[in-house]
């Protein structure tokens, strides 16, 4: 084949896949643009996740009218004038590739003033090419506006997420800057309708309050004394490390809501990620993840930026002490603010009447818990004895077509029943156990189309994030039909109205909140799967929890249940249900053989 110089209009267009890959590449660096530019107010309005229109209008410096169609040219910035600048980047943009790269595959109209000039100017460009130019009257500051993204590139387009991943997306860029930049006023609406907005006062607390919402704003706890970031020192090996975490009792299902910044930039950090998790060490549940936004401020000789075209990356040139730096801050915020929990307690009153005994009702009371507060364990038709009764009926034998015959033994822990079977024992988890049992019955309603709804007396409000918003709104409808009944209530707030009958014992903001980390788990399931996955974790969130005490007439009616179960060996999961533990286990461990 024979070797030929690209052109210039199909150079562009390729240099933009690197740094355009979406519509949110385009707000963030139209975003950070206007925050180099000095603005203190920052206004993003989008329409159709950023296909149709992205618009970012600031306060800032302005462009000059000279200069405003030198800025869409390739390799042009301001910020930049020397090799040497590269060892000491203090500015979000330097390269001079995002404003060419986005105007080379949308049409995009600029309108700017700059602080010194009395009027403004307006440039209109499609596909890098200039349409118009003309002056007019306009306030200091710079409005772009990139429409018809990609309409160029096709496969590009083709190859976008739904309008709803696109705007969760934009709206974790929006939020984040937010957080890093709190003396600036941001506002995000999309299609119409505002998303999010900050005040600008300098209070990352309050941003917190606004991306969070109050009553997880109120539990992260502060790295530092200050709110907000703290100044970095003149000294050049100073590694400063600020922000907020969650406590141990809140955590999340995955690492997103782990947010980091090096001198004010939002990026991602496999390495500093996971000094976060590592300062939780034994303080969370296996599988789960803290909530962070930290910031570490630092030289900017130390770090270097220059890695990648969407400058999410950077590396360190002592990337050791800056792991060390961040564990021991989180580390040291954690042993000094975490709020004592009330835990489990064995109370003097325990006792375990022998292996064909029961264990006492009041053997392990939870405090401020009754002891038989729990989810129905076998669905609302199977009445169980709840309250003061008298002892429990004898022991029956259950199982024998699914499950083993076996008869209820007693409980051990607060987590496992013991059965005897006619070659040994079970042990069965009852949160594994109750988690299938709930699962199947929730399926066979859906396929039967007959899931009932419990409606609230009074609705219960839930604040989410922007992103989490976007992504709840638009399973609104499909959560109907699971039994939920939900509707906005505000900026990213929702009034659950009604929750499935079969969760009527579960908390329905935990019920939701479930549904939406599921959601975050994939930001595009299968169509065919997802109300699947969605019920999974909604049961898992419902199910009787380990350290939770059982009668014995709720221990038989699980067992039950669970006989009647299509699968009963593992939960929805994968777990196993029960474990045996045959005689001649027993034998060989006690030396009889």
């Amino acid at each position: 084949m024979q070797i030929k110089v690209l052109s210039e209009q199909l150079a562009s267009q390729i240099a933009a896949g690197e740094v355009v890959e979406r519509p949110a590449s385009a707000v963030k660096e139209l975003v950070e643009n206007a925050i180099d530019a000095g603005a203190t107010t920052i206004n993003v309005d989008v329409r159709e996740g950023g296909r149709k229109l992205i618009q970012v209008a600031d306060d800032g410096d302005g462009i000059a009218a000279e200069e405003v169609e030198l800025a869409f040219l390739r390799h042009a910035t301001s910020k930049l004038d020397s090799a040497e600048s590269l060892t000491a980047i203090r500015t979000l943009g330097f390269r001079g590739e995002a404003l060419a790269a986005i105007a080379s595959v949308s049409h995009v109209t600029v309108v700017t003033r700059s602080r010194e000039a009395t009027t403004g100017v307006r440039l209109a460009l499609e596909g890098g090419h200039r349409r118009s130019q003309d002056n007019v009257g306009a306030p200091q500051g710079t409005v772009i506006a990139v429409e018809n993204l990609f309409y160029n590139t096709p496969a590009r387009l083709k190859f976008l997420k739904s309008i709803t991943t696109e705007k969760r997306v934009i709206d974790e860029i929006v939020t984040h800057y937010a957080l890093a930049y709190p003396q600036i006023r941001f506002r995000l609406t999309h299609d119409g309708r505002i998303s999010f907005q900050s005040s600008g006062n300098g209070s990352v607390r309050d941003v917190l309050v606004a991306v969070y919402g109050a009553d997880v704003a109120r539990l992260l706890l502060s790295i530092d004394d200050n709110d907000g970031h703290q100044p970095a020192t003149s000294s050049q090996s100073s590694i400063i490390v600020s922000g907020f975490v969650g406590p141990p009792s809140l955590h999340r299902a995955n690492r997103n809501q782990i947010t980091l910044f090096v001198n004010g930039r939002w990026i991602k950090d496999t390495r500093l990620t996971f000094a976060i998790v590592q300062a939780y060490h034994t303080l969370l549940p296996v599988g789960r993840y803290p909530m962070a936004v930290v910031f570490v401020t630092m030289a900017h000789e130390l770090v270097d930026v220059n890695v990648h075209p969407t400058k999410t990356e950077v590396r360190f040139r002592d990337g050791n002490r800056v792991f060390g730096a961040v564990q021991r801050a989180v580390r040291d915020a954690l042993v000094v603010q975490t709020p004592v929990r009330p835990f489990a307690q064995l109370t003097p009153t325990a006792n375990v009447a022998g292996w064909g005994g029961s264990l006492d009702r009041q053997a392990f009371v939870r405090p401020n818990q009754a002891p038989f507060d729990l989810p129905h364990p076998a669905g609302p038709d199977v009445e169980i004895g709840y309250g003061d009764s008298a002892e429990d009926e004898p022991a029956t034998l259950l199982g024998g077509k699914q499950l083993p015959i076996m008869r209820v033994v007693g409980q051990v822990g607060a987590s496992y029943i013991i059965t005897e079977g006619p070659d040994g024992l079970f042990l069965i988890d009852q949160h594994a156990a109750h988690e299938r049992i709930i699962y199947e019955q929730f399926m066979a309603a859906q396929a039967n189309h007959t899931i009932a709804s419990q409606g609230l007396v009074a609705g219960a409000t839930i604040q989410l994030t922007p992103a989490q918003a976007t992504l709840l709104e638009a399973q609104i409808e499909r959560l109907a039909g699971l039994g939920f009944q939900i509707e906005p209530f505000g900026p990213n707030t929702f009034m659950v109205r009604a929750i499935p009958a079969l969760l009527s014992r579960t908390d329905p903001v935990k019920a939701v909140l479930s549904v939406v980390e599921e959601l975050e788990q994939d930001a595009q399931p299968l169509q065919e799967t997802i109300e699947a996955q969605i019920i999974k974790r909604v049961c898992k969130t419902a199910s009787v929890k380990q350290g939770q005490t059982l009668s014995g007439q709720e221990m038989e009616a699980m067992v039950r249940q669970l006989e009647a179960c299509a699968n009963p060996h593992t939960c929805p999961h994968g777990r196993p249900t029960m474990i045996h533990l045959s005689v001649a286990q027993l034998a060989r461990e006690f030396g009889r053989m």
